[in-house]
């Protein structure tokens, strides 16, 4: 199931989206909410994978609730849903899915959900990674894997319950996995973009990823950080 929040200042069009939103069978409603504070404070602690938001609201705006969701490098997705077409560069500046102006047809914004749950569906990892670990053949479920680290004749492998090492080259690794989420970041690491939580300066030419689930990290060149922020983030 998709799990959505919705939130608009206006009780017509909130009612609206909730009505829409409820017709979509593999929707679940987390949160409706009448401003953009509510929100925020309960997907940290409640986790959607999209919001569907007004942009001008009192208070917090739904345009600054997407940029603290960007900054923070929170899960969820955006769909902005407003009579204003100004914010609709800056609004892709911060990678939300959709921009939808009011007065919008129930079709619109369905196709858009569906839209979303494709590209969500196409992102998931399946299967299991095989490795030589010493004497032992190992199976590692391939969405536990963080990063893969090659450290001179062994790669290393980070997953979210252990680190497992073998001599396979992180090339023949990189073949087995074949899964669009993982990516050559640096000729030494393969990282799994799922568990990434933000990108530190490193060098002139490289930057750190830092991750969910370990305190070890990566390095992301700068050439690929761009091509990541143009076709990922």
């Amino acid at each position: 199931m998709l799990t959505v929040g919705i939130v608009d200042d206006n009780p017509l069009d909130l009612d609206k989206l909730e009505l829409i939103v409820g017709k979509v069978a593999t929707v679940e409603l987390r949160l409706k909410a009448n401003n953009a504070e509510e929100v925020y404070a309960f997907i940290q602690e409640t986790p959607v994978d999209l919001l569907i938001t007004d942009i001008e609201m009192p208070g917090m705006s739904g345009y600054q609730l997407a940029d603290f969701i960007h900054l923070n490098n929170m899960s969820a997705s955006v769909i902005f849903v407003t009579a204003k077409s100004g914010y609709a560069v800056h609004a892709f500046e911060l990678n939300v899915h959709d921009y939808i102006l009011k007065p919008y047809n129930q079709e619109r914004l369905v196709q858009s959900i569906e839209r979303f749950t494709d590209k969500k569906e196409a992102g998931k990892i399946t299967g299991r990674l095989f490795i030589r670990s010493g004497g032992d053949l190992v199976i590692i479920p391939k969405d536990e894997i963080i990063f893969l680290e090659r450290t001179g004749r062994t790669t290393t492998i980070h997953t979210t319950k252990d680190i497992f090492e073998s001599y396979q080259s992180l090339g023949e690794l990189e073949g087995d996995i074949r899964e669009s989420m993982f990516i050559r970041s640096h000729r030494s690491f393969l990282i799994n973009l799922q568990y990434v939580k933000r990108f530190t300066e490193y060098s002139k030419k490289s930057f750190e990823v830092v991750f969910e689930g370990t305190s070890q990290k990566a390095l992301v060149t700068k050439e690929k950080l761009k091509y990541l922020q143009e076709n990922y983030f």
